[in-house]
This record gives C-alpha cells, sequence and structure tokens, in this order.
C-alpha cells in the first residue's frame, strides 16, 4: 500500500514517517510512505491509495476529501495524539483501516 501524508510544509511529518516505516517492518508490511506539503498533493494522489492529513491542516479535510473522490483514495484525519506523540503504528493502522472501509464499500 502507498501512504501519503500530508501536513504544513511537509517538514513535521518526516519523523512520523520513519516510525510508521519502522512499524511496518516490524509487522511485516510491504508499504511505502512519503510526506508532502499541502501544495503537492495535486500533483501525487494519484501515486497514494490513502492519504493523511495531519491534525493542523484539518481546515483542508474537504477539499481533500473531494479530491480523494476524484481520484479514488480514501482521506483521512490523523489524530492529534497519535500525530503529536508520533505514533506510527496506530496512523498505520488508521491508513489501512481507510484502504479496507474503501475495499468494503
Amino acid at each position: 500500500m502507498k501512504i501519503l501524508l500530508c501536513c504544513a510544509a511537509g517538514m513535521s511529518s518526516s519523523l512520523l514517517v520513519s516510525k510508521m516505516r519502522k512499524s511496518a517492518e516490524e509487522l511485516r508490511i510491504d508499504c511505502e510512505i512519503w510526506a508532502i506539503p499541502t501544495d503537492a498533493v495535486t500533483q501525487q494522489i494519484d501515486q497514494a491509495d490513502v492519504l493523511l492529513l495531519g491534525p493542523h491542516v484539518r481546515y483542508l479535510m474537504m477539499e481533500f476529501m473531494e479530491l480523494g473522490e476524484e481520484n479514488n483514495v480514501p482521506v483521512g484525519l490523523i489524530k492529534a495524539e497519535d500525530y503529536g506523540t508520533f505514533n506510527g503504528k496506530k496512523v498505520l493502522q488508521q491508513a489501512f483501516a481507510l484502504q479496507n472501509n474503501k475495499k468494503g464499500g
């Protein structure tokens, strides 16, 4: 699975991406995870299976949900506590739950 994270400048998500990759490796899950700033989402959403937004860019949620629908990519908002504590495992689980909901629905 390809997981795209979006934050204001693409910087604050880098540590979370590292933690998510480590969790994926520990769980033996094959996935690609990367983070970008909000202004790059339109160019890269078609490369992702799931788009997750950092809590500090929640104001863009509706816009990105529409973009996600157009590209058949589910969009979710990372919980503030998971983002703030860099809980890679929980955010990884959230991404897979979003992907599974897409398949089921």
